[in-house]
């Protein structure tokens, strides 16, 4: 009887604790700040669906509480987050922050960001439906314009901004001297964070006026870091610019290192996915825990009943035997999951090694193809007739004209071929304009046959382009264009 006394104060105790109510949260009673910063640091982890919902919440919840300073922050992120996919309902969700700043007003910097954002949405949405840009230019320049006014206040960041900002929309209009002025003043004003998005901005700006050389300058003069995005960008446009001025061996030398940081890029990023998988696996090993615990004082709940109606010591036993059974089973299951992640992780690397001599193999043959290529094409011709007259005028007959196009066809697959069929609107002035840029001719030397300067030139590549081709990415160029082809 003192052994069933005994064993009977534990289970007291137990019953005790799991009767105790759970606590929980009400999340109705949070306050508007509080759902947006859970929303930031769920958008921090890569959760965009649930952090929209969140800013939706947040915006809700800041009308109700008369919170504007909450709700235009809460509209200014979900518009940053819908600009990925929805450009107008972007520039709607911008437009509400900046209506809702301007009703309430609390911070002039505040007020010079939205007018920025406004303006950078505005304009993208122009570029992408082929649309007037007055909104975005009218915004902009409001923008500019209080940014010079508070500069002693606020300093000169906010004025290299906005100026950016105007050289990507006369960019996109293409206005490019004017692009051009705004961009090189950013890139004077720039603070040393901002410095490296200006000089982008810059270089892009002088490639369109076709100042080549002050603009591989700028990509060479830009530092980097451990931004291994803009690594790539500046290397793959150094690569672009050595193939526009025939210089093989230093694009070869940029191409290489651009796909260098490429590698660097996607070996981070299967290192991040690595532990956003170990993060994921840790989490649900938590709730599993968490499970097994909520099942664990149900299982007491029902041991104490069976107790109050059966012997104690024979409860006790049988329950501490379930407890056994399900940590057994529990450490089991995490044995299990442990090594079927460690299993897909070394299958993982197996694919990677494979994928990685795949590519080695392929750029192999790339290169030996094009090796022949180009051999065959400098026994052509038309191709040894523009090799010897790259400083006047140059002049083919209509038989010279179909010889280059039939050995394109025949070392290249048919492309012009297909370019034909696809698009029977496309002129023979402008398909012989294709052949040209095919054979990797500089713009000079295409003026040269057409009689014409190299801006005309890249006025005539931008209509076949935009027009025929139907191509409205500005940063891929009618090479790329037919190398898809």
């Amino acid at each position: 009887m003192r052994h069933t006394k005994v064993l009977f104060l534990p289970f007291l105790f137990l019953l005790t604790v799991a009767c105790q109510p759970h606590r929980s949260h009400d999340n109705n009673k949070e306050r508007a700040r509080d759902v947006y910063r859970q929303a930031e640091a769920l958008l921090e982890q890569d959760s965009t669906q649930q952090g929209k919902q969140l800013l939706h919440r947040a915006i809700r919840q800041a009308r109700q509480e008369n919170d504007p300073h909450t709700l235009y922050l809460s509209q200014l992120l979900l518009a940053q987050q819908l600009s990925w996919g929805d450009t107008e309902g972007a520039l709607q969700t911008a437009r509400e922050a900046l209506q809702t700043y301007e009703q309430h007003p609390d911070n002039e910097r505040n007020h010079l960001i939205l007018l920025d954002y406004v303006a950078t949405y505005a304009s993208q949405l122009a570029y992408n439906a082929e649309s007037s840009f007055d909104e975005a230019l009218r915004y902009a320049h409001e923008a500019h314009r209080l940014a010079v006014a508070s500069s002693d206040s606020l300093g000169t960041e906010l004025v290299s901004q906005t100026l950016t900002t105007l050289a990507n929309i006369h960019w996109a209009q293409e206005e490019y001297p004017k692009a051009l002025d705004c961009a090189r003043e950013a890139v004077q004003q720039a603070t040393p964070t901002l410095l490296l998005g200006a000089q982008q901005v810059y270089a892009r700006c002088l490639v369109a006026c076709d100042s080549l050389a002050q603009a591989e300058r700028v990509y060479r003069q830009m530092e980097c870091g451990n931004d291994l995005q803009a690594a790539y960008i500046v290397q793959s446009n150094l690569a672009k610019l050595a193939l526009r001025r025939s210089d093989t061996e230093a694009a070869t030398e940029a191409i290489d290192e651009a796909f260098a940081h490429a590698e660097d890029l996607y070996f981070k990023a299967l290192s991040e996915k690595e532990g956003y998988y170990r993060s994921a696996l840790r989490q649900e090993l938590e709730n599993e825990q968490m499970r097994h615990r909520q099942s664990r004082h149900r299982l007491l709940l029902a041991a104490m009943g069976l107790f109050l109606l059966t012997i104690g010591v024979a409860a006790g036993l049988i329950l501490r035997a379930r407890m056994q059974l399900i940590g057994q089973r529990r450490r089991a299951e995490v044995w299990r999951r442990k090594h079927e992640v460690d299993e897909r992780i070394r299958q993982d690397q197996h694919h990677l090694r494979e994928a990685e001599a795949q590519r080695e193999q392929l750029r192999q043959r790339d290169a030996t193809v094009d090796f022949l290529k180009g051999f065959i094409l400098q026994r052509s011709e038309v191709v040894q007739k523009l090799n010897t007259n790259t400083d006047r005028h140059i002049t083919f007959s209509n038989r010279e004209w179909a010889e280059v196009e039939r050995t394109l066809n025949a070392i290249d697959d048919d492309r012009f071929q297909r370019l034909r069929a696809n698009y029977p609107d496309l002129k023979e002035e402008d398909l012989r304009l294709c052949i040209l840029t095919r054979l990797r001719l500089s713009n000079r030397a295409i003026g040269n046959v057409y009689a014409i300067s190299v801006s005309a030139v890249q006025h005539r590549k931008l209509r076949i382009k935009k027009e025929v081709l139907r191509q409205l990415d500005p940063d891929t160029t009618l090479e790329q264009v037919l190398d898809k082809i």
